[in-house]
């Protein structure tokens, strides 16, 4: 006999039977009917919006198990734990069970005894798992997190692309996959992934939720140093108290833990180079609230449903607007204001860039790693870690490429890997019958890939750099449309008071802006911000002379302003739509129809005037340098650059400089995954420490300081040695 789908009152009262709720929230009820009338459903609704009820109550109402593909081991407990918690038969199976234990749990699952089952999509490696499910009735798949079936995402898994021949696998099975952050494209390919549609399937319906989120304060800061970004969390916290602090790296995450321990705040750090143990102790002090402050890595998040979250930080730039709206969405679930605020400084695009590298290998990498992959599958299979694969690779020194080369070569057919139950090691071997030929064919997507994460990294730079509403240019991107243009209230350009207000520009700036125009008229989209600010200030790098710009009347037109000063204002004036910034890589400079008025005065400006540093207290009489006659050079003139004495021992204060210089470099370095060494010499650095330059010119002439580096690294030089 067929049971009838249960009625709209029947779902309300199921709802508050089991779940407590007094009503489904918007966007809840359409996908549960879909999937309880047999249909599939594609959902798409903000992070704390209760996409899991919509998977968890038709659980309770279909005849059969419900498959729950979850990312993390962490977010498969919170679950688990409070279905168990509300007397809901529910459990998981992952590597971190003892045998015994992953027994008993599937005996329960053969019984009948388990509604609910959540699964990691490794699991799906494993052939016995695969025999279980046929063994199984399977009536839902929840596809949690479903982004990451897409390359078009931006937390693409290979590990997913196995659920499409799982949905093959079981006709009879309704598919729900659900994520908090999908683009248009996105959303099509994951249907595209999944085969729904397809098959013999029905047309999967999808579920859009508005991304709006009113209660979220969005706001970007421009920090030129870590001092910068460290007083701006000190303000943060001391307002919301509550909250979690991301950075892009491992070693950046203990740095920032290391700050705010001189600091005296209570924080915890989580990452995914810590033990298992270590990283659910952390998580579970921070859910119950004994800890107010995480400072983490993207690895924290799935699954962190604390009501009171006030605040979320990025101290680097995400690589994407998905990745950082679905970062922020943790903030404020209770419907409570919650700051949300990205620390932005433009050197902190370089770690996103490697990571851009090593998830997008160009093809020369991808078949060189293959040759020495072949070479050690050779003899024997190897059961490693990833990281362990990294190590032992020479063709790349970027163990993110190594990771993405594993998958390539696996989706390939060329090796086959099983994870080793318990660890976060895989037996890898090699599959004789593998053709290269199938990765050949594979790169020229790599390189369609690695043009759509670059043009998301662009986007990501636009909004840190737009001078508008910060909310709507979140909804533009997601393609999501607004009846009203009226301001959000709610973002650093619509809402709530800076602490610098804008003003228009006093008679001595107006000078200075008109100046700074010129230039980037005179070198309109020839010229990055670091080539326009070194021609302002009368450096004559390769990256200036390959323009022409020491040719210009503007070169050095602002040599006496400070180059931390110049900077801000510059930034001010992309922010105002004076200047435009170009795609990637070159990010070249242009002007903007007002921009050009600015120039001529024929409009005006309001800007957020940044503050400049304190001149130096003039020096005593006694130490002051001696007058020289015109015919004379100072010795430190006379003298070569580069011939300085690197074997005396330093004086005090060129030690302290050397020592400020080696910290920069090593943060530098960690931020990049790089050894030290090959951002400055030790010699380079007493060199500097010795010579002191106070200009991007006599920087560049140091031994050991070419071009690039000039390019990259000059300005938080000068910034150092003028400290």
């Amino acid at each position: 006999m067929i049971v009838p789908p249960p009625t709209p009152a029947d779902l309300d009262a199921l709802l508050a039977q089991h779940f407590g709720f007094p009503g489904f929230h918007p966007g809840q009820r359409e996908p549960i009917e879909t999937v309880l009338g047999g249909g599939d459903a594609v959902v798409v609704m903000p992070t704390g919006s209760g996409k899991s009820v919509c998977y968890q109550l038709p659980a309770l109402v279909l005849d059969g198990i419900t498959l729950v593909v979850s990312p993390l081991i962490s977010l498969m407990k919170d679950q688990v734990d409070g279905l168990v918690a509300r007397g809901l038969p529910a459990t998981s199976l992952n590597s971190s069970l003892s045998a015994d234990e992953a027994a008993s749990r599937i005996a329960a699952l053969r019984q009948g005894h388990t509604r609910l089952v959540y699964v990691a999509p490794e699991r799906f490696r494993n052939t016995r798992f695969r025999e279980l499910l046929e063994s199984l009735r399977i009536a839902l798949v929840a596809i949690d997190e479903a982004h990451c079936i897409s390359q078009w995402g931006h937390d693409f898994r290979p590990d997913y692309l196995r659920l499409g021949e799982l949905v093959k696998s079981l006709p009879n099975a309704r598919i729900m996959a659900l994520t908090a952050t999908a683009t248009p494209e996105v959303r099509d390919d994951i249907v595209k992934q999944l085969g729904l549609g397809g098959d013999g399937r029905p047309t999967p319906q999808t579920f859009v939720r508005g991304f709006r989120r009113d209660n979220l304060r969005l706001t970007v800061s421009r920090t030129a140093t870590h001092e910068a970004k460290l007083d701006r969390i000190r303000g943060v916290l001391a307002e919301f108290p509550t909250g979690i602090i991301y950075c892009s790296t491992r070693k950046q995450v203990e740095r920032v833990g290391t700050m705010l321990a001189q600091l005296k705040l209570k924080y915890l750090v989580y990452h995914a180079g810590l033990p298992d143990e270590q990283r659910s102790r952390a998580q579970e002090r921070f859910m119950s609230g004994e800890v107010p402050v995480v400072v983490a890595t993207n690895a924290f998040g799935m699954g962190v449903d604390r009501a009171d979250l006030r605040c979320v930080l990025h101290w680097d730039v995400p690589g994407s607007i998905e990745a950082y709206y679905q970062e922020v969405g943790r903030a404020g679930r209770d419907g409570e204001l919650a700051h949300c605020e990205l620390l932005y400084n433009y050197a902190d695009v370089r770690t996103q860039e490697f990571f851009l590298d090593g998830s997008n290998p160009d093809p020369g990498t991808i078949l060189a790693v293959w040759d020495e992959v072949r070479l050690l599958l050779h003899r024997e299979p190897q059961t490693c870690s990833l990281d362990e694969w990294g190590a032992q690779i020479h063709g790349t020194d970027n163990k993110i490429a190594v990771h993405t080369c594993m998958g390539l070569y696996e989706r390939c057919g060329l090796i086959a890997r099983e994870i080793k139950s318990g660890t976060r090691c895989y037996t890898t071997s090699l599959v004789k019958a593998g053709d290269v030929g199938r990765l050949r064919a594979m790169l020229p997507g790599i390189d369609e890939k690695r043009l759509r994460d670059l043009r998301k990294l662009d986007q990501m730079l636009r909004y840190a750099d737009a001078r508008r509403c910060r909310h709507r240019f979140i909804l533009d991107y997601f393609g999501e449309r607004q009846s009203s243009n009226a301001p959000c209230g709610h973002c650093d350009f619509c809402g709530f008071k800076s602490a610098v207000p804008p003003r228009p520009p006093t008679e001595s700036e107006w000078v200075l802006l008109q100046k700074l125009l010129s230039a980037v008229g005179r070198l309109n989209g020839k010229a990055n911000r670091t080539t326009l600010l070194a021609t302002l200030t009368g450096a004559r790098t390769p990256a200036v002379t390959d323009v022409g710009a020491h040719e210009l009347p503007t070169h050095g037109v602002l040599a006496d302003e400070p180059a931390d000063y110049l900077g801000g204002v510059f930034d001010e004036l992309i922010r105002a739509d004076a200047i435009t910034i170009g795609p990637a890589p070159l990010f070249a400079a242009s002007l903007t129809q007002l921009g050009r008025d600015v120039a001529w005065r024929r409009a005006t400006v309001s800007l957020r005037w940044p503050k400049r540093q304190a001149a130096a207290p003039p020096a005593p009489a006694a130490a002051r340098i001696p007058r020289v006659q015109p015919w004379e050079k100072p010795a430190a003139a006379r003298r070569r650059p580069d011939d300085v004495n690197l074997d005396r021992v330093l004086s005090a204060k060129e030690d302290a400089v050397f020592e400020n210089l080696r910290e920069w470099r090593q943060q530098e370095a960690a931020s990049q995954g790089l050894p030290a060494f090959t951002v400055f010499s030790n010699k380079t650095l007493k060199a500097i420490a010795i010579l002191h330059p106070d200009s991007l010119a006599r920087l560049g002439k140091v031994k050991g300081i070419g071009p690039a580096k000039l390019d990259a690294y000059g300005a938080d030089i000068l910034r150092i040695l003028r400290g």
